[in-house]
């Protein structure tokens, strides 16, 4: 007579994070689940669940069941370490109360459970929200609950960081000259005060700020210093940018995050249908278990038909197994209800010194023609001086967009990371070339509607970006595009450069931002500081707020996530220039595309 076969209890990873057990219904096997320690019946699922924490016990429970033979299939080895890992980090929620006020009631509630689930999971995280959905604030906040800890190395793209700068300027209050940025030149843009630290000097460069933000392309270099520096809390932004194994960005950045006590690490696309791009980053976050590429490979990369790892396999449970240890992600849809229906924000970019010569020029022409205006007194000389004010406004309008362009791309670049569709508006036809043969080269679908593009092809390639999910991108000039569209596939836009009318910035977000639009709309707002943005962004919001006072009785400034740092005395000199002259500059100077 055979032997009755063995009853299989299969052990799972939940996608709550719990474990479940899996069997064909047994009385017996019923009767051991009881015994295991805070386990519960699961009615809709039908599966016994418990937290990891009970796991030895069930595994004895099992072990000593008379009478009935139970194969008990247990956990891979590799989710087993995780999940170990996990449950023996420190919970610091109890440092929650730390956060400022002026933070603290600024956050949204899914952020505020993002800032908790940090903490709870020790500080070392993927903060994997999408795009728009604040992670930049929520690290902030968890880096407040932790300066005993302090100081902080931000790793970041080079597009953004300034935007950091600005962010833990605004949000924590520190001094500028606390904020230590590493930029390829001294020159440039600074309006902010930052202490700035040339990455191109041999030696003698000094991280000692209580917040160091460096670009990744830097890392190399810099790793000695990093080492030696001991950076306990260190903020990985757009962290997918060390997904490359090969690249000496990681192989740098690695043993720095590694190192630390607290590291966070952000990515809107942590690319979880390539498994094998979250290697690093979960390596970066628990060496201990993330040890061995080909245990990783063999379990969650199999099947793919371009190379080893390439593919994917136990994709469930390796969503379920990161949500349970490391990762916290929110879609946007999935937090609607919480966000405000349009966000706007600045992102201050670093423009290249040798770019900024020709502008600096122009504005000390500038300076002198006005200058000589007040000693005027002569009323057709004067006339003349100001002709003379306006071609030199233009000039520096048209020259700030070829000098924005390389920093423009270089920020376009990372939104393309990110995977999602945006909409971004220029004015000048360099700039909108500049973009169009940057996304061609880069082998990204987009539309391009300027001046020059027909009225009755102009529906045509809008209904493609609303429809075809290859393309991706839609560039545009302000004025052509800026009306009678509906690009509502975007719930991103940006703004390379500005208008000296807000009706047109207003019309050109309202592309993204109407009826059909079923997400919060983000809209970032490309700046580079000692150019023409300096004067535009301040005629833009006086001009608005005129207007929203006439039509709708109260203020209607550009409200944004990030106000600029006070102006410098230049930017003083031409505000009092712009009051003088509104005349002038309202009169539309804009050269046509």
């Amino acid at each position: 007579m055979a032997e009755p076969k063995a009853q299989i209890v299969k052990i799972l990873l939940h996608a709550t994070g719990n474990l479940a057990l899996k069997f064909p219904y047994d009385p017996v096997i019923v009767n051991a689940c009881r015994k295991i320690p805070k386990a519960t019946w699961n009615a809709k699922e039908r599966l016994w669940m418990f937290p990891p924490s009970s796991l030895s016990s069930a595994e004895k429970v099992f072990s000593e069941i008379a009478g009935s033979k139970v194969e008990i299939q247990k956990l891979d080895p590799l989710v087993q370490r995780a999940i170990a890992a996990a449950s023996s980090a420190t919970d610091l929620r109890d440092r929650y109360d730390k956060i400022p006020a002026n933070i603290e009631s600024k956050l949204l509630s899914f952020q505020r459970d993002g800032v908790r689930f940090v903490l709870q999971h020790g500080g070392r995280v993927l903060l994997a929200d999408e795009m728009g959905l604040g992670k930049t604030l929520q690290a902030i906040a968890v880096a407040s609950c932790i300066q005993d800890s302090w100081p902080v190395l931000v790793l970041t793209p080079s597009s953004l960081r300034l935007h950091w700068a600005a962010a833990i300027h605004q949000w924590l209050e520190i001094s500028p000259c606390d904020i230590v940025v590493m930029l390829s030149q001294c020159g440039g843009s600074n309006r902010g005060g930052f202490t700035i630290v040339p990455s191109n000097v041999k030696s003698g460069i000094r991280l000692d700020g209580l917040f160091n933000i460096v670009s990744y392309d830097i890392v190399p270099k810099l790793q000695n210093i990093l080492m030696a520096s001991d950076f306990k809390v260190v903020i990985a932004d757009e962290s997918h940018f060390l997904k490359n194994a090969q690249a000496k960005r990681t192989s740098a950045a690695l043993p720095v995050i590694q190192r630390a006590n607290y590291a966070i690490l952000l990515s809107g696309t942590p690319a979880l249908s390539r498994p094998i791009e979250l290697f690093k980053q979960l390596e970066a976050l628990y060496p201990k278990v993330y040890k061995n590429v080909h245990e990783y490979g063999n379990r969650y990369c199999k099947g793919g038909v371009f190379g080893t790892y390439q593919g994917s396999s136990n994709h469930e449970e390796l969503h379920n197994l990161m949500k349970a240890t490391v990762m916290i992600r929110r879609l946007k849809k999935e937090v609607l209800n919480e966000l405000p229906v349009k966000r706007r924000q600045q992102v201050f970019l670093d423009l290249n010194e040798k770019d900024m010569k020709q502008i600096n020029a122009l504005f000390r022409e500038l300076e002198v023609v006005k200058h000589k205006i007040k000693a005027c007194t002569s009323k057709e000389d004067a006339e003349l001086l100001k002709f003379t004010e306006k071609n030199l406004i233009n000039k520096i309008y048209t020259d700030s967009a070829q000098a924005k362009i390389p920093a423009v791309l270089d920020y376009l670049g990372t939104v393309i990371e990110a995977g999602c569709k945006f909409i971004v508006f220029a004015h000048h036809l360099s700039m909108i070339d500049g973009i169009h043969q940057f996304l061609l080269k880069k082998k990204v679908g987009c539309i391009r509607i300027d001046g020059g593009t027909p009225a009755a092809s102009r529906q045509a390639l809008a209904t493609d970006f609303q429809e075809k999910d290859h393309i991706r991108v839609a560039v545009l000039s302000i004025r052509a595009g800026g009306v009678g569209l509906t690009l509502t596939a975007a719930s991103t836009v940006i703004f390379a450069e500005l208008s000296w009318t807000p009706g047109d910035i207003i019309q050109a977000e309202d592309r993204a931002h109407r009826i059909g639009q079923v997400s919060s709309v983000n809209i970032y707002y490309l700046l580079a500081n000692d150019t023409v943005d300096d004067i535009i962004w301040d005629v833009v919001q006086s001009k608005l707020e005129n207007l929203g006072q006439v039509l709708d009785g109260h203020e209607n400034t550009l409200e944004v996530a990030s106000q600029p740092r006070p102006s410098p005395s230049k930017q003083r000199t031409l505000d009092s220039y712009m009051k003088r002259c509104g005349s002038h500059i309202n009169s539309d100077p804009q050269p046509k595309p």
